[in-house]
């Protein structure tokens, strides 16, 4: 019998995606775990992997539909199987259907001839909106943009603008959005020509954008924070970094996050109420098993947590192997539901930016977040001799419901034990 491929709950506050592409066309094989379809949630655009394998007996929603979560979206079985969707529980699309009004609803799925992957049927434009065919993302990213669509050469199949091409697509100059008129304001001659005044610029808030807007509205008015603050000296840690970086090719090269990501998960291993989440309904706090740490990346139109698992169990060089593969997804738009969910603790590192300190909000239902600055060479007083040190603040976000205060101080003490002491980082 076949198996019905649902829409995946791809986040604890997931109600829908849209399907934005089928990978795997209707009459191709499929094996489980390749990747299916791409779905766009409030966080990405996501690639779904196939839960069976089979050949693909048919799409249930269209590219572009909007779908709530555990909606069947596919059937898979084998090859010229007949789908019994009263069986499956399913009703027969209409263009599935059999012409007489009284013949059951069944699909003959011919055995594929070719692997090669399908392409779509040609619309008439006019039945298209704006007489372009282009993916719903293509059109949001134009939108955003303020991108003509009518204007970009689509790379897609049957000439299908794609997410790509509006990237790769260049206003011309003749074309960009007139500037106002700059305003004559009177000045002595002696003062220099006053640049035109900037107009406005109205941009339309992203999917992303709207979903970390709620999530940390939520998450600020809803969650007591309270934050510990500590000094890190980073001498042994940077020195320590030079030297396994002179061991490494160019492109695996550890960072400075790399060791915070495994100092923090070593450390989490002794305060099990950091790395925690609290069940309000239930009046309970689940200490996680699992250290699974989060990094926040930034990719356009706001960020994205992905997830290190097990971070306490892996050596350093794995973790920035995959931290850097992770990151390089997000950034591409071509996450997996298992690269940004699941994790139990967070890190928010923005010292590449030169910034001192900062604070983060928590990201729920997690318990505790850790905000980077710059690691710094500043004056320091040691045994009442000034000289330069180099200094990184870190600031821990802890919920007040899970945990306190002197708790949070423990763990950013224990914390320095394995920055200060980076040796232990790679025992």
């Amino acid at each position: 019998m076949a198996d019905v491929l649902s829409m995946p709950k791809l986040g604890f506050d997931m109600a829908e995606g849209t399907l934005v592409r089928w990978v795997i066309s209707e009459g191709q094989t499929v094996t489980k775990g390749a990747v299916i379809a791409e779905i766009e949630t409030d966080k990405a655009t996501v690639e779904v992997e196939c839960a069976y394998q089979g050949t693909v007996l048919a799409h249930l929603v269209k590219e572009g539909d909007i779908v709530p979560v555990k909606t069947p979206i596919a059937v898979i079985g084998k090859a010229g199987e007949t789908i019994d969707f009263g069986a499956l529980g399913l009703e027969a699309p209409a263009n599935k259907q059999e012409s007489p009004a009284s013949a059951p609803a069944l699909l003959e799925v011919p055995v594929p001839l070719q692997t090669q992957p399908v392409e779509e049927e040609g619309v008439e434009d006019a039945e298209l909106p704006g007489g372009v065919r282009a993916s719903p993302l293509a059109r949001k990213l134009a939108a955003e943009r303020g991108v003509d669509l009518r204007k970009i050469k689509g790379s897609g199949p049957g000439g299908r603008v794609v997410r790509a091409d509006v990237l790769a697509y260049q206003i011309p100059t003749a074309q960009a959005a007139p500037q106002p008129k700059s305003v004559e304001i009177p000045a002595p001659q002696t003062l220099a020509a006053i640049a035109p005044a900037r107009g406005d610029a109205v941009v339309p808030v992203s999917r992303l954008r709207s979903a970390i807007a709620r999530r940390m509205t939520e998450a600020k008015q809803q969650v007591p924070h309270f934050y510990v603050s500590h000094e890190y000296k980073m001498e042994a840690l940077v020195d320590l970094r030079k030297q396994v970086n002179a061991l490494l090719p160019d492109d695996q090269k550890v960072s400075v996050n790399d060791f915070l990501v495994k100092a923090a998960a070593l450390a989490l291993r002794e305060f099990p109420n950091l790395n925690a989440s609290i069940n309000t309904q239930k009046g309970e706090i689940i200490q996680h098993g699992a250290v699974n740490v989060g990094v926040a990346v930034a990719v356009e139109n706001g960020l994205l947590t992905i997830v290190c698992r097990d971070a306490d169990f892996k050596p350093l060089r794995q973790i920035s192997n995959e931290v850097r593969a992770l990151a390089g997804r997000a950034r591409e738009g071509k996450v997996r539901p298992e690269d940004i969910e699941g994790s139990t603790f967070s890190i928010s590192n923005l010292g590449m930016f030169d910034v001192e300190s900062f604070i983060a909000i928590i990201n729920p239902p997690e318990a505790a977040i850790l905000a980077v600055g710059s690691a710094r060479e500043i004056p320091v007083v040691e045994n009442g001799v000034i000289k330069a040190g180099l200094r990184m603040n870190a600031t821990i976000s802890v919920d007040h419901r899970v945990s306190d205060g002197a708790e949070a101080a423990r763990f950013m003490q224990r914390l320095a034990g394995y920055i200060e002491s980076p040796l232990r980082l790679l025992i």
